[in-house]
């Protein structure tokens, strides 16, 4: 089997393929929506993070902490990205979708 073939079969039995496109476009776009507000909470624990790691006073278990949060977010992010992902390959296209506050 080519990785096409794959890819096709995968999309195919993918939890969306039987919704229509408008369904879809809907998920797709809140979808969107939702990974650019994770993304940017990811920098800012990031942030968080890094500015603690340079300042000698916080504790090595405030870095943890920060370090274990940034981690975890990574990792709702990944498979938020994920559904997101099955949910394009479903549709076919990225819909168009305005910055925040620009709606």
């Amino acid at each position: 089997m080519k990785l096409g073939e794959k890819r096709m079969n995968d999309v195919g039995s993918s939890r969306y393929s039987s919704m229509q496109e408008s369904e879809l476009e809907v998920l797709a776009v809140a979808a969107i929506r939702e990974h650019r507000h994770l993304i940017a909470a990811d920098e800012a624990v990031y942030e968080e993070w890094t500015r603690a790691s340079a300042d000698p006073s916080v504790s090595a278990a405030v870095l943890k902490t920060l370090q274990d949060e940034y981690v975890a977010r990574q990792k709702k992010s990944e498979a938020q990205q994920e559904v997101l992902s099955e949910i394009i390959d479903a549709l076919g296209y990225v819909p168009e979708v305005a910055p925040d506050g620009e709606d």
